[in-house]
């Protein structure tokens, strides 16, 4: 009964900490700042030549930090059962102890997720006043398609360029 606990204890520290990773959706194309919202902002079409799947290195720090955090919770706690059970429920000692180390291990678990992560991305190929361009961006492939698209020009050189198809709805 107490290694089924312990396993169960463990195996929602492992989910929870792998919950804890970025998952870089905040560097699509199609997603703003507050700052950007109802504002005027530059935009034209230009005509998506190729789509090509990419992997964009995103930074997973908050991502880090909050598996450290959680790892640390989560360790003491499964931690501090298992001590307290080992002692029989009646020490104390063995329920700090259990709680230290466990803490102590959850956080060294959580301080190995990644600085950063591979997210998938697209890299365009599109054509603006006879000259081709590239422009790699978060997104899935099934989110473009060949054909004309809107860029949105939120700061100097940057190219949003909004997804043009739409990926088929999992079931």
């Amino acid at each position: 009964m107490k290694l089924n606990t312990t396993l169960t204890c463990l195996s929602l520290s492992a989910a929870l900490l792998a919950g804890c990773q970025s998952t870089g959706s905040e560097y699509k194309a199609s997603v703003y700042d507050t700052n950007q919202v109802n504002t005027k902002q530059e935009a034209k079409t230009v005509k998506i030549i190729s789509v090509l799947p990419a992997q964009v290195a995103v930074d997973n720090t908050e991502g880090k930090e909050a598996a450290k955090t959680f790892g640390t919770l989560l360790g003491a706690v499964a931690g501090g059962a298992v001590g307290y059970n080992a002692g029989g429920g009646k020490s104390a000692a063995g329920t700090v102890a259990g709680a230290v180390g466990g803490g102590t291990l959850g956080a060294i678990a959580g301080n190995m997720a990644e600085d950063k992560i591979l997210v998938d991305g697209v890299t365009l190929a599109y054509s603006e006043e006879d000259k081709i361009y590239t422009s790699t961006q978060v997104g899935k492939v099934c989110e473009f398609q060949p054909g004309v698209a809107l860029v949105v020009t939120t700061t100097s050189n940057e190219t949003r360029i909004q997804p043009n198809a739409t990926c088929p709805k999992e079931s």
